[in-house]
């Protein structure tokens, strides 16, 4: 009896301290190491349901914590950045979160050399319109219960890592989407490249004239060419770089998805940019088939008319299976990005061959 007692004790302050130092780890404050350490051994000797509810908390908080670091790193550095965030008017539940559309910009009309007084009143909210955030959520991922609690933070980082990277790839996905005009007018133009044709014969290369055009529509909407972000396509990247010796050294030095300026714009890359019917210059709706008539494009817009708002970041364990002893885990996170208005929009289509 005593020696179960001793390596009752001692079993408890190891899960003790794996757990202080995850938690404190997680937390990003590991001057709470040793007082959560503490205080685990203590309430280990509390009731068993007592400690198995109190380890369970944290163990959430830590999974949680983990969760909004990962998404948060992964989501640096990416063609999002600097686009107004409003997170903090998001409101909502588990199940669905919504941010009401005054956040997402509404600005009032502008008076030139007014000379009628009083001046008009104009409500800036209107009626109150509810956006509702779009809900990711993981496929379930199984965990022994030896893996969660023996190796702790390094398993709970090893998964959460896999599900927030999922989360990450399609949140970017789902946004330059939404940021690509519907199809071309004047207030969202969507032009055809005019280069010479690809070697397979499929498209017609970006050119730089290509993208003066682009400037000339915004100049011809009227708009203002600050704060344009061109996201380039891949295949568009690599038409300048054959294209110009300057861009190619350019590309060549960037960093963290950042290309040098040029010509006004603030040029990122992704690979996973929307198509367009070359034809009718139509969005193709997000997840729907690519067919032969359609063509990857590069997509323009004013960071500071875009808006983004993320929700929820929550992990979900389970302990269903008791023959195999082991969790499930998933996670479920909330998020947007759009334009705040429709227009300031724009893309350049991979034209075809005649």
């Amino acid at each position: 009896m005593r020696t179960k007692f001793i390596l009752s004790v001692c079993v408890s302050f190891i899960i003790a301290i794996v757990m202080g130092n995850g938690c404190a780890f997680a937390a990003e404050m590991p001057q709470l190491a040793l007082p959560l350490s503490g205080g685990l051994f203590v309430l280990s000797f509390a009731p068993l349901q007592m400690s198995g509810i109190v380890k369970e908390t944290f163990y959430q908080q830590v999974w949680d914590k983990a969760a909004i670091n990962s998404i948060s790193a992964a989501m640096k550095d990416t063609f999002l950045d600097g686009i107004p965030d409003k997170s903090q008017y998001v409101t909502g539940d588990s199940e669905m979160q919504t941010i009401n559309s005054v956040f997402f910009g509404v600005e009032p009309d502008v008076l030139i050399n007014n000379t009628t007084y009083p001046i008009p009143l104009q409500e800036l909210n209107g009626t109150p319109v509810a956006i509702t955030l779009d809900k990711y959520q993981t496929k379930v991922t199984p965990v022994t219960e030896d893996e969660l609690f023996a190796l702790a933070y390094d398993k709970i980082g090893e998964v959460v890592k896999s599900h927030t990277g999922s989360i990450v790839k399609n949140r970017l996905k789902k946004s330059i989407h939404a940021l690509a005009p519907a199809g071309h007018t004047l207030k969202t133009p969507v032009l055809l490249t005019t280069g010479a044709a690809t070697k397979d014969g499929t498209r017609l290369r970006l050119t730089w004239d290509d993208v003066v055009a682009l400037r000339e529509a915004w100049s011809a909407a009227d708009f203002a060419l600050e704060d344009l972000r061109l996201v380039l396509c891949s295949d568009h990247v690599n038409d300048l770089v054959l294209a110009d010796k300057d861009f190619k050294q350019s590309y060549a030095n960037f960093k963290d998805g950042i290309i040098t300026n040029q010509l006004g714009f603030e040029i990122r890359e992704y690979a996973a940019n929307p198509f367009f019917n070359v034809a009718t210059k139509a969005k193709l709706a997000f997840g729907a088939v690519v067919t032969s008539d359609h063509r990857r494009a590069s997509v323009v817009f004013n960071k500071g008319l875009a808006r983004k708002a993320a929700g929820l970041i929550k992990t979900y364990k389970d302990l269903p299976d008791a023959q195999n002893q082991r969790y499930l885990i998933a996670m479920r996170n909330f998020f947007i990005c759009m334009p705040s208005i429709d227009q300031e929009i724009g893309a350049i289509v991979s034209g075809k061959p005649a």
